[in-house]
């Protein structure tokens, strides 16, 4: 077994604290990364208070994980030692049904297997990268650019594809109107995406002071939604609304900014159920879909654009033993836009 430091929670009413465990040996199939970066998500502290389900103890979050290669299995063909790497919010699936064979291993029939807080496929509990090293399969390894900045990377592994898969799926680019709602890890990104793939972007916040961010990071456009004037200035305006707002808030209004045909995306988790009026629909033949993250091959995809197109998070870079203070940050949207662990702090 490979000895591991990290920081962990012991149970939802604690705080993370250092922690020492085993990762499994490196198999034939397994690349071993030295943990270098890690992402900060919300879902990290959803999942370490039990927010949303039971959580697996003790619990190691992290599902931004960038690294260098310091070991490979003897059947490993597409990575070597030295070789920058990332892992995303999977390390397996089934990869045999329908959506696994179509590179959706995100929508895995049999269910995949989550970073952290899940069960690998022998009913061992899977650790994040809030941790000095993981072992993961070949198949669910990043190759990162070296062009790019690694620590800005990290959190193009969850906010980036979060933000970068539906607006693909949905075609979003030149000719479109596109809002972004929220202006946060995900929405920065949104907005990134958005003006990268040529579509008109704007931002919709309840926070006035945010514009002057909102336009540095390529914005056309700012609707403040508290603002009724604003508001109704844009109301049948937008072609897709991206919604990244894990906070409650009323969907109908959003709804009403939508065009004949438009769809509203939702990518935020709010904690409760949203209650949609069938006449917000109906009245404009309108959509609500959701999307979560990207499978593999469109995650590297997304890598290989970010590395011709010069693209990473704009971040903070922490101390882990900082890492509670910081959660409390995030809480109060004190952060642009992402927290980034220095794993050297470990």
């Amino acid at each position: 077994m490979i000895e591991a430091k990290a920081y962990a929670a012991q149970s939802p009413t604690t705080d993370l604290a250092p922690w020492n465990f085993e990762r499994r040996e490196v198999g034939p199939h397994d690349v071993q990364i030295e943990i270098l970066y890690c992402g900060v998500c919300h879902s990290d502290l959803h999942q370490i208070k039990n927010d949303w389900f039971p959580g697996i103890f003790p619990m190691v979050p992290g599902h931004e994980i960038v690294g260098r290669v310091i070991k490979t299995g003897n059947h490993v063909k597409k990575f070597k030692t030295n070789d920058l790497a990332g892992v995303g919010c999977l390390v397996d699936s089934c990869q045999e049904c329908e959506n696994c064979k179509q590179g959706l291993e995100q929508y895995c029939l049999e269910g995949n297997t989550q970073t952290y807080n899940s069960l690998d496929r022998s009913g061992i509990p899977t650790y994040g990268g809030y941790s000095s090293t993981i072992v993961v399969r070949e198949e669910f390894v990043l190759s990162i650019s070296p062009k790019l900045d690694l620590a800005a990377t990290a959190p193009l592994l969850c906010a980036g594809i979060t933000t970068y898969s539906p607006l693909r799926f949905w075609k979003v680019g030149k000719g479109h109107k596109l809002a972004i709602l929220g202006l946060g890890g995900l929405g920065h990104m949104g907005v990134k995406w958005g003006v990268a793939f040529g579509a008109d972007v704007t931002v919709l916040s309840t926070s006035p002071s945010k514009e002057k961010a909102a336009k540095e990071l390529g914005a056309h456009h700012f609707v403040v939604t508290s603002d009724e004037k604003q508001l109704n200035a844009v109301k049948g305006s937008f072609d897709f609304i991206l919604d990244t707002v894990s906070a409650e808030h009323d969907m109908n209004m959003y709804l009403s900014l939508l065009k004949t045909n438009g769809t509203h995306i939702c990518v935020g988790a709010p904690p409760k159920p949203m209650e949609i009026a069938a006449f917000s629909l109906l009245g404009g033949r309108k959509s609500v879909a959701g999307s979560g993250i990207g499978g593999i091959p469109e995650t590297q995809e997304m890598l290989d654009f970010c590395a011709e197109h010069n693209i990473v998070s704009d971040i903070e870079v922490i101390d882990i033993k900082n890492i509670t203070a910081s959660y409390a940050r995030m809480v109060k949207g004190d952060v642009r836009y992402r927290f980034v662990i220095d794993m050297a702090t470990l």
